[in-house]
């Protein structure tokens, strides 16, 4: 198969709250192709899917590498894409305001030097009604992982650290509660929609289990789906996964 099975359920969850976001669009607008912008949306993992389903997308990413592998990618899939260089929290230097049905910010927001500011571009970025689709990294996970992996004291670090860091070699520089996530969005003037928990169980399962076995990783995205908005369950995520509107 193109994509490891492995990796699929990785993002099933996200793919199936994205798709019920841009039917419930399309249905409010009368428009079946919608305008999407991809902030960081480096080599295109969503982008091109979404340009294949038919929709106008826009990736916005500092990285010139990354655009072009991008842009490379379209190219195969036979789908256009536009691509722009630039930053998450200056999106409006790239896209015009209230423009976008939808606004991904995928694993971005940990690495954003002003997420607060990046949001209010993003919310600024949209239509009357349309969403933004915010996947970060889980706080709580982190704390498990390092538990598990035999590296304690690092996990109780997590724990307490107000950005979820578990030492100074940690690689990212924060990650979020449901709560913080959601309070972002809440300041940056949008409503709070779904919040799914992604890849809860996923990284504990070896990757090989799932790749050789399709009734596996059938199984294991039916269980990622029912935990996702398991009140406990999903607050232990890898990583979380907001839609707030405007």
């Amino acid at each position: 198969m193109g994509v490891r099975r492995s990796t699929a359920v990785r993002t099933a969850v996200v793919w199936d709250v994205l798709r019920g976001a841009l039917d419930r669009r399309a249905a409010e607008s009368g428009r079946t192709a919608l305008d999407v912008v991809d902030a960081g949306g480096g080599t295109g993992g969503f982008a091109v899917p979404l340009a294949e389903l038919g929709h106008h997308v826009t990736v916005v990413d500092a990285s010139p590498d990354a655009l072009a592998a991008l842009e490379r990618r379209a190219a195969e899939k036979d789908v256009s894409v536009r691509a722009v260089q630039g930053d998450a929290d200056d999106l409006l230097g790239a896209v015009r305001a209230g423009g976008a049905d939808l606004v991904l910010c995928h694993s971005l927001l940990e690495y954003v030097d002003e997420p607060a500011a990046a949001m209010t571009a993003m919310a600024a970025a949209l239509r009357p009604g349309g969403a933004v689709s915010v996947l970060a990294g889980g706080r709580l996970a982190t704390v498990l992982h390092r538990a598990a992996a035999g590296h304690f004291d690092d996990a109780r670090r997590a724990l307490s650290d107000p950005d979820g860091r578990w030492g100074d070699r940690d690689p990212v520089p924060r990650r979020f509660t449901r709560e913080s996530l959601a309070g972002l969005a809440e300041r940056a003037g949008l409503r709070v929609g779904e919040v799914h928990g992604v890849r809860i169980f996923a990284d504990l399962v070896p990757g090989g289990l799932v790749d050789g076995d399709q009734a596996a990783a059938d199984a294991l995205v039916a269980l990622e789906t029912a935990a996702a908005t398991h009140p406990v369950l999903r607050d232990i995520a890898t990583q979380l996964h907001l839609l707030a509107y405007a």
